[in-house]
């Protein structure tokens, strides 16, 4: 049996690996391993895109952690710990595909880390369905996220196309997920400042 010291450690060991880089998936990484971007104004901004995406799955990574951490209901953490694992997916995936590109992750990792997991327990404290709320909210707005990023890819990089193709329908899989699981719709206040906040992450993890 798990106990919340258990959990904890868990948790911890989960933070150590994401904010260091030593995350590793367990199913391989879209799109043809190693594809170039030949242009080099195309090469750092799609390193730009990737980096963001790399910041917002260790975002993910905390925030389902946290929620994980403070669940009541065992059919609400094992979905976390469900999308969190597929996460890990995404955040190995864009790591690898970043260093194809030549880029690093954000210098602020560690900083989206601690905020998001301190939201992922301020969340599930507020009870099961106000933490599916926000898995669902959050899932969509990184589906809108990522179709923005999508449009903005070179043509000829199909590498990171298959990525974002692949996170994109597992997060509508999560959300669907947390709305099976009774999600409260989150008001309107709430989700405006869960948007303002992804903009400040987007705008800086871009550039650092």
């Amino acid at each position: 049996m798990i106990t919340a010291i258990d959990r904890l450690l868990i948790a911890a060991d989960n933070a150590l690996r994401t904010v260091s880089g030593a995350a590793i998936a367990s199913r391989p990484a879209p799109g043809p391993r190693g594809m170039k971007v030949d242009d080099p104004v195309d090469r750092a901004h799609v390193a730009g895109l990737m980096r963001v995406d790399h910041a917002g799955e260790v975002c993910a990574q905390a925030l389902y952690a946290g929620q994980a951490l403070v669940a009541r209901d065992p059919e609400v953490r094992r979905a976390l710990e469900v999308a969190g694992a597929e996460e890990k997916d995404h955040l190995a995936w864009c790591a690898e595909r970043l260093g194809e590109l030549g880029g690093k992750p954000s210098l602020f990792t560690p900083l989206w880390y601690a905020g998001s997991f301190g939201l992922g327990i301020a969340s599930g404290l507020a009870g099961d369905r106000w933490s599916m709320g926000f898995l669902v909210e959050t899932e969509r707005q990184v589906e809108h996220h990522i179709d923005g990023h999508l449009e903005s890819l070179p043509a000829t990089d199909e590498r990171s196309r298959a990525i974002l193709v692949q996170m994109r329908e597992d997060e509508i899989r999560h959300a669907g997920t947390g709305e099976s699981l009774g999600g409260t719709p989150l008001p309107g206040p709430v989700r405006g400042a869960m948007k303002a906040v992804a903009k400040v992450m987007t705008a800086t993890a871009y550039r650092f």
